[in-house]
Formats: C-alpha cells, structure tokens, sequence
C-alpha cells in the first residue's frame, strides 16, 4: 500500500541553479533599466531645443525631429557670458583638491588607528564612528558660523576645507589596512633596517591602492555633488559651482515670463556635469582590477 502511495504521488522537481540564476538576471536587468532611464532622458533632453522639451514629436524618452546638441553647448558657451564654464572649472577644483587631500588625511589616519597603539586611540576611533551618523546638512551651520570667524566665507577655501573629512574614508582605510597590510610584513621591513615613512611608502601603500581609489573616488563625487555647502558659504556668481549655478538658473527660468526660459541649457549642462565622473569610474576601474588580484596572489 505504501508503495503504491508513493508511485502514485507527483513528484516535484527542485529548483535548480539555473532558475535561480535566470531570477537574478532578471532582477539585474529591472534594476539596470531603472538606473539608466534618469541618464537616457538627461542625453535625449540634452538634444532638444527649449519648446522641444515640452512640445516634441519624439517624447520625453525619445529624440525629436531635429538634434541641436551642438546650438545648446554653443548656448553654454554665450549665456550670461559662458559662465557656465567658469562653474565648471570651480567644480573641477573643489572635487579635485576636495578629493586628493580627503584621501590623503584618510589615508595617513586611517593606517594609524589600524596599525600603530596609542593612548585614546579606541576613543578617538568611537567618536570618529560617531561623526559618520551625523547628517553633512547638520553641520553647514557650525561650519558657517566656523569659517565667518576665520574670514574665509564667500571665498574657495569655504567650499574646499569642510572638503578635507572623510570619516567614512578613515574608517574604511582602517578596515581595508587591517585585513590586507599584516602586521608580520611591516615588521619584517623595520628588522631590515627601514623606517616608518619607508614601510608606509614601499610596503604599506602598495597593497592599499584599491582602498585608496575607493575613497578618492567617493569623496571626489560627494564633492562634486555637493550642493548645500557652496549655497550656503559662496555668493560670488564666479565662485559657484555647477550644482549651484544650474539650480539659479532654474529658479530664473521657474519664474514664468519674469525670467529667461533656458531649460535646454539647464539639461546640457546637467549632461555635461555628469561627464568627467563617468570618465573617472572609467579610468580608474583598472585599479580595482589590480587591486583583487594582488589580493588573490597573495
């Protein structure tokens, strides 16, 4: 009776790894779609003239009759004296000075809480920890009312030193350098006779280069990105960067026949702002690859 029961019984194949692995393909799709549709409007917008943004045979998600991406850059470069440029450059040398001296003291903070015991050093690190939670928007304020002390709002430097700290970069400094960098290798180096700056700089920073393009990479877009921080420190239309200047465009072109209509040239220049992140991302990709490969000789 048991036997019959159980050939009679349907049988259920499991789910195999291929099923599996079809699901996931297709959630990485759904999400590749939904991430890459923003960017596609932004280069299809970037093509169209002001009224073809609102009334256009193409649609939004579609490119009209007529490609005018080059009257649009040439309009960025006439506009309002192609100031547009000028908050271009601005945003290159915030991210790039933001983001090389963020890495730099990270680095040096973070290899030291890893591997050099100091008195604090786990209260140091417990408040580092703490300042990750607190919201960057939470601080603009104090920094504000920091740098008008010193004299230094509406200038470079308001924008460029609240640039310089990376919490989240020291801590994930440390915890790359803990796991990559041991301890019996840069105590090999010091019995052969070199000193701390040369086991940092030959033994240390070798192995710590997809950490360190990590951080470069994170702060240098949160720079680029910020917005907050130059509205608030920078009034000089010549120091904005083009977070800022974009957005007091907007406001312009938001107020109805009291401003100029310049969405085209809002979009383009949003498309172009995007560009040299793309292209970091791009070149410094190799790095990460290099990086997971030292790791897996090692």
């Amino acid at each position: 009776m048991s036997a019959l029961t159980s050939r009679t019984r349907p049988a259920t194949a499991p789910r195999g790894p291929h099923s599996r692995r079809i699901g996931s393909h297709v959630l990485l799709i759904i999400l590749a779609i939904y991430f890459v549709i923003p960017l596609w409007w932004l280069l299809v917008a970037s093509t169209k003239t002001n009224s073809g943004l609102f009334v256009g045979s193409g649609g939004p998600l579609w490119f009209n009759d007529g490609i005018h991406i080059v009257e649009n850059i040439q309009g960025l470069f006439t506009h309002q004296n192609g100031i547009y440029w000028r908050w271009f450059g601005n945003s290159f040398l915030y991210a790039l000075s933001g983001g090389i001296g963020a890495t730099i003291l990270a680095l040096l903070a973070g290899y030291g809480f890893a591997k050099y015991r100091f008195r604090g050093r786990n209260l140091a690190f417990s408040v580092l920890l703490g300042a990750v939670m607190v919201p960057l928007t939470a601080l603009v304020i104090p920094t504000f009312m920091l740098l008008a002390k010193m004299g230094l709002l509406n200038t470079v430097w308001a924008v460029i030193l609240p640039s310089l700290l990376s919490p989240i970069g020291v801590y994930l400094i440390r915890v790359y350098t803990q796991d990559v960098v041991p301890d019996e290798l840069l105590d090999a180096a010091r019995v052969d006779g070199a000193g701390e700056l040369r086991v940092f700089a030959q033994v240390a920073l070798p192995l710590l280069r997809p950490a360190i393009v990590t951080v470069l990479l994170l702060t240098t877009v949160a720079t680029w990105n910020n917005f907050f921080l130059p509205l608030v420190m920078v009034q000089n239309p010549d120091l904005l960067p083009v977070t800022v200047g974009l957005n007091n465009w907007q406001a312009l072109s938001n107020a109805g026949a009291g401003g100029e209509q310049v969405w085209n040239l809002i979009v383009t220049g949003a498309a172009i702002s995007i560009a040299p992140l793309i292209l970091s991302f791009l070149t410094l990709q190799r790095y990460w690859q290099g990086g997971l490969s030292l790791g897996a000789l090692k």
